[in-house]
């Protein structure tokens, strides 16, 4: 039985296939001074970012990025009118960190696996016009999501069907949308990052449970390293006020190991 080729592999020959026969340019600029669109877009994009490295920890075969460069195209290099996502994820790839853009044609004709867009008034009719286009038709990335750093409830999320046509995804009961491809779940949480007070786009497990910051962890750590010693403590002195019904002094025992 000839095996069939999956939707993922046919786009991924496809892609080496284009950029084997048509030269791709090597005049690429990485920085065009662009900034975020607001202090508060910054830290959304690092928190996404940060909590899929920490979630994927276990993983060496992944890479993140976020406001950078995305080279598809000589055609868009001839343009300059695209800029990459605000964060995007690839899997089954080198996950080398240094990577100062994506480059389709050195990267084996990869492109997002998942990328999420954060809105702004400026920006979301092309995130849900001409850029939700390109990642359909183009990129043909799986999972892709939209949402307002400073509204709420303005999360969206479409996932690439069988015919290659992104599909609504329906939310679920905590409004969250699900993320195929990483194993996650995309929602909303309401708390304070980097001093800023705001409802945050996070990702969240399969079972709900917040995929953590490594600062978030390292707090969790402790505070569970904290609560062990403070029953350690308890348990140690409901021992000695046993020991003290029973007549005992606690001190005794503790000089002399061989009391009796």
């Amino acid at each position: 039985m000839i095996p069939v080729e999956s939707i993922g592999e046919q786009i991924n020959r496809e892609a080496k296939l284009f950029f084997e026969e048509h030269q791709p340019p090597t005049d690429l600029i990485f920085d065009d001074g662009a900034e975020m669109e607001s202090n508060r877009h910054r830290i959304a994009m690092t928190v996404l970012i940060r909590s899929v490295e920490q979630g994927l920890a276990n993983r060496n075969d992944f890479f993140v990025g976020g406001n950078m460069f995305i080279y598809y195209s000589a055609k868009q290099i001839r343009n300059q009118d695209f800029r990459g996502p605000d964060f995007f994820a690839v899997l089954g790839v080198d996950s080398n960190p240094s990577r100062q853009g994506w480059v389709v044609w050195e990267e084996n004709g990869r492109y997002p696996d998942v990328i999420v867009e954060l809105l702004s008034p400026s920006t979301a009719n092309q995130d849900t016009g001409k850029k939700k286009d390109i990642y359909e038709q183009v990129f043909r990335t799986p999972d892709y999501f939209v949402f307002d750093p400073f509204e709420p409830n303005s999360l969206q999320g479409w996932r690439l069907d069988v015919t290659l046509r992104y599909q609504p995804l329906v939310p679920n009961e905590r409004g969250w949308l699900w993320c195929e491809t990483l194993g996650f779940w995309l929602g909303t949480w309401e708390g304070i990052v980097d001093r800023e007070t705001a409802t945050w786009v996070r990702f969240f497990d399969e079972s709900g449970n917040l995929v953590l910051l490594p600062e978030e962890a390292a707090q969790q750590q402790a505070e569970a390293a904290q609560q062990q010693a403070e029953q350690e403590r308890q348990r140690a002195s409901r021992l000695e006020a046993r020991l003290r019904e029973l007549g005992e002094d606690p001190s005794d025992l503790t000089l002399n190991p061989n009391h009796s």
